[in-house]
């Protein structure tokens, strides 16, 4: 390509996926430093695949295999836009480099989730608010599989308790889209037992947060997360079976697995079911729902059919 072409080409496809309304940080600054090796390459015609494949091998050690393959992903995406506009542009191919396998997570049982949420409800200063924030706030996360950065920033005006059904406004999430998260009746009354608590203990009107910290500011994720752990140390709750350390996002991870579960104990056609349950959880790749149906043994088999349809329809292509 002529020089500076690339540069024009990249404006053109940053400014299309800005009218989109798609998120350009930091996948702008990787495009940028991809056509900046592109140029310094000095390629005739245009770009290949394994200049593509070399920038994104090109990164430093601490990258690792998953940020190395994300790091390809997002110039195969503007390669994809470029190859419509200029004839001979080589696009990679998916799945060229393969992502670090993730680690087994760590899945909570009934009992467990029962006992963090009483040990929660114990938190000193036992008259103070602190006690009911946390134990709902876990629950919330135990009950709707949301991501904790959700849940700490849900306002007042986004949990609609007195709809039909009870529900939440997840708003611009980490792909910067909104959804609908449904309450169960019980979870529902227990947000309705907080918010009691909240006003009974004068702390309403002082932020526009659903869940309030005892300075009657919004809660913040840090404090959360050093709750989450000083529970998990006095409960003695630890990895086990080779699984990470519990984390809030286990209880994410514990929701979709035992949804999963479920719906394969009721007999339900579970391939067809978990479409559904990516729209709840808010993932932008189904992909990464059909992650839980490895995280534990009975879930292998489903996993399994769904691999073999999808190795059908790649073989009819």
């Amino acid at each position: 390509m002529k020089p500076g072409e690339l540069s024009v080409r990249l404006e053109t496809y940053l400014a299309l996926q800005q009218t989109l309304g798609f998120a350009l940080k930091p996948r702008e600054r990787l495009l940028r430093d991809f056509v900046s090796f592109a140029d310094r390459q000095a390629e005739p015609g245009p770009v290949t695949a394994q200049t593509a494949l070399d920038w994104a091998c090109a990164a430093s050690a601490r990258c690792g295999a998953t940020g190395r393959a994300g790091r390809l992903s997002v110039a195969r995406q503007f390669l994809l836009h470029l190859s419509a506009l200029v004839p001979g542009t080589e696009v990679p191919s998916a799945g060229l480099l393969a992502r670090a396998r993730r680690p087994k997570p760590f899945l909570f049982s009934p009992v467990e989730i029962q006992t963090l949420l009483m040990a929660a409800g114990k938190l000193k200063p036992a008259n103070s608010l602190r006690p009911h924030t946390m134990q709902t706030i876990l629950g919330l996360l135990a009950s709707t599989g949301l991501r904790p950065s959700e849940a700490v920033r849900l306002a007042v005006g986004d949990v609609a308790l007195d709809a039909d059904p009870p529900r939440l406004l997840v708003r611009q999430t980490k792909f910067r889209k909104s959804r609908l998260v449904p309450l169960h009746d019980s979870a529902a009354a227990r947000m309705r037992q907080y918010v009691q608590r909240r006003s009974d203990l004068h702390y309403d009107g002082l932020a526009d947060a659903f869940f309030v910290s005892e300075q009657g500011r919004h809660l913040h994720f840090a404090a959360l997360s050093r709750c989450f752990r000083h529970l998990m140390s006095e409960l003695g709750l630890a990895a086990r079976d080779g699984s990470r350390s519990p984390s809030l996002h286990s209880l994410r991870h514990t929701f979709a697995v035992s949804r999963l579960r479920k719906w394969q104990d009721e007999g339900a056609d579970v391939p067809a079911c978990v479409p559904h349950l990516a729209v709840y959880l808010g993932h932008a790749a189904i992909e990464d729902t059909y992650w839980y149906l490895t995280a534990t043994p009975e879930l292998l088999t489903t996993a399994g059919q769904l691999f073999a349809v999808h190795a059908g329809c790649e073989e009819a292509l």
